[in-house]
């Protein structure tokens, strides 16, 4: 099965599709648009997971994204981020029904971690902790191999 991910910048959309073996088979960025609204970033988003699906000829694929900031397990709703159009906004349930489908959603700096724990630099060690500089700021803890997250969706 393929796998498809999205990163959800302040500046850039970024999409890829890998096989399962891991192997990149095709990558797209785009402008996140900001200061268009929060309506046209689920429209951005919408296109580019169009394109994605297109690249593998609509063949069956998990989905996941990284966001800034975090979902709420109280609200359901985005908070934290630094794409201020974002906060307050149900993403991950209007990106479900706009795209008709499942999506795991987390924020992009565990993401980060998470992936450099398991698959790069910090493949082996028991723990791993990542920070981005971007358009934001965050960071990540991975503990042997599992992400660590508190009660409000970021780390501890």
């Amino acid at each position: 099965m393929f796998r498809i991910g999205i990163d959800l910048g302040g500046t850039k959309i970024e999409g890829i599709v890998l096989h399962e073996s891991g192997r990149e088979l095709f990558r797209k960025r785009i402008e996140t648009q900001k200061e268009h609204g929060y309506r046209h970033i689920l429209t951005q988003l919408q296109t580019l997971y169009h394109a994605l699906v297109e690249a593998i000829g609509g063949e069956p694929h998990t989905l996941g994204m990284g966001t800034p900031g975090a979902i709420s397990r109280r609200t359901g709703l985005l908070k934290n981020s630094n794409t201020l159009c974002l906060n307050g906004q149900p993403l991950k349930a209007d990106l479900e029904r706009l795209l008709k489908r499942e999506l795991q959603i987390e924020n992009d700096a565990n993401c980060f971690a998470l992936a450099e724990a398991l698959h790069g630099a910090g493949n082996g060690k028991a723990l791993v902790f990542g920070v981005i500089l971007g358009t934001g700021c965050g960071g990540g803890i991975v503990y042997r191999g599992e992400l660590i997250v508190g009660p409000q969706a970021i780390a501890r």
